[in-house]
């Protein structure tokens, strides 16, 4: 087949956080369309500044530059990169083409990094942006569902055994408490993040010093003025070629900050599936196994944790690609930036995008939770029954060692397959005599402050968190 021949796209490989997982939202914005009108964005701030400081640039050129940000001819750029090698080269003559009155003050003094870096951190704040908006969703849908079921009490879990007592709401209030710390970190990178800005090949802004024969003020208000006209309060005190890409190991840390939580949650709701206490929602046609027709499999939580696991990968390339920048540059930092970037927005949005739903339709099991606090609820109640026996005059030591003894001997009968008798021993053990031994047992006493603790912590620092963030993310369907 001749490579110039049209093919079916489908033969093609296509990545599937694009295509699958993530929201149109977030690969429109990591789009070829948006990235490269971005680029021509940052041509046209730079073209402006000069004009400003006094370069003899027309308003006429940057009215024509303004009116071709939008139509960008690929097919020409394409045959241009393939001819030249370059892909800022390609999308620099395809822009000239656009506006051939423009061409010959385009891209003065800059550097390829000029152009792409600034864009690239345009790119980071918009995701940063989105990211914001999608976790606070996430957050609030959560808390609604914390203070539903404050008051809905279930065994706890220490060490994966069963535990003191806690409630529904409470551990929903754990999964919150992870996001908010997440929340303050993505947010902390957004407000850090500044302009590459113009700072020449090397960073020291020779070129640039060139143009304006020397002075020194111009230089610096012109990478002011190009930052601004970018969005940003500021640039980069310092760079070499490129910005430094700490900035974006920094940003990839905080994203797989996202992921862990986010895997942690889809964890314990994959457990809580299990134990038939939480369910994610199940919609009537959805197909659980296309072998066992039963199946309620958790898929949402269980693709969470995938991604998840998925981006806390990638946050080891990103730090990898910071570490061995030698020197002003190297280009080893292109390929895994075009791969590690998009995808690890990409991969949080579709994470956030499902952790939205769960949280929306998550669906509370009350026969499976006191099945499953029925079944241990003596033993849970020990220390209570321990307490009460020796307030009411009893010996704690022979109380203990009665405790004890009875505890075990249920214990075996369980692991027998028979039901937790323990409640039954102690009634028939005059020891126990003058304990309300239903008092004792009583769920509501067993989890403490958990109810008030939602409260509190819904009240307080949830919604003072969600206040400070009032952008809500965009709602967005799950697409598989």
């Amino acid at each position: 087949m001749n490579a110039d021949t049209p093919t079916d796209p489908r033969d093609h490989w296509d990545n599937p956080l694009a295509a699958r997982y993530a929201s149109a939202e977030m690969t429109r914005l990591w789009s070829d369309n948006h990235r490269y009108r971005l680029w021509r964005q940052v041509w046209l701030a730079l073209a402006e500044a000069q004009a400003e400081l006094g370069l003899p640039i027309s308003p006429a050129q940057l009215a024509e530059m303004r009116a071709n940000l939008e139509r960008i001819d690929f097919a020409r750029a394409a045959d241009y990169e393939r001819r030249m090698r370059h892909d800022v080269f390609a999308h620099l003559h395809a822009f000239g083409d656009a506006c051939p009155s423009a061409r010959p003050i385009l891209h003065l003094g800059a550097t390829s990094a000029s152009i792409t870096d600034n864009a690239d951190l345009i790119l980071i704040r918009e995701s940063l942006d989105l990211i914001v908006a999608r976790l606070s969703t996430v957050i609030e849908r959560l808390a609604a569902k914390a203070a539903a079921t404050k008051d809905v009490v279930c065994l706890g879990r220490t060490h994966l055994q069963p535990a003191q007592p806690t409630t529904i709401g409470k551990r929903i209030c754990l999964w919150i408490h992870d996001l908010l710390l997440d929340l303050e970190e993505v947010t902390h990178r957004r407000k850090l993040l500044r302009a590459r800005g113009m700072k020449g090949t090397t960073g020291t802004q020779a070129s640039f010093l060139e143009l304006f024969h020397g002075d020194h003020a111009k230089v610096r208000r012109l990478d002011e003025l190009v930052a601004k006209k970018l969005g940003f309060h500021s640039s980069y005190e310092i760079t070499g070629q490129t910005y430094t890409r700490k900035i974006d190991s920094q940003v990839v840390a905080a994203l797989a900050g996202v992921s862990e939580s986010a895997h942690k949650a889809g964890n314990d709701l994959r457990l809580a599936a299990a134990w038939g206490e939480l369910e994610e929602p199940f919609e009537q046609d959805q197909v659980g196994s296309s072998a066992m027709p039963y199946k309620r499999n958790p898929m949402r939580s269980e693709r969470m944790c995938g991604l998840g696991r998925f981006v806390m990968g990638l946050q080891v390339t990103a730090g990898q690609t910071a570490a061995v920048q030698w020197l002003e540059r190297t280009l080893d930092d292109s390929a895994p930036r075009r791969l590690v970037l998009p995808q690890a927005f990409l991969a949080t949005d579709a994470q956030l995008v499902i952790y939205a739903n769960i949280a929306g339709g998550l669906v509370v099991l009350p026969g499976g939770i006191r099945r499953n606090l029925d079944e241990h609820l003596p033993f849970l109640a020990a220390e209570k029954i321990l307490m009460a026996g020796t307030t009411a005059g009893g010996d704690r030591q022979a109380l203990h060692e009665a405790l004890r003894t009875h505890s075990h001997a249920a214990t075996a009968r369980m692991r027998e397959g028979h039901a937790n008798d323990l409640a039954a021993r102690l009634a028939a053990d005059p020891l126990f005599d003058r304990v309300d031994l239903a008092a004792a047992m009583d769920t509501r006493d067993l989890a403490g402050r958990a109810a008030a603790q939602v409260d509190e912590f819904v009240g307080g620092a949830v919604r003072a968190a969600l206040a400070d963030c009032p952008a809500r993310g965009p709602e967005s369907a799950l697409r598989v």
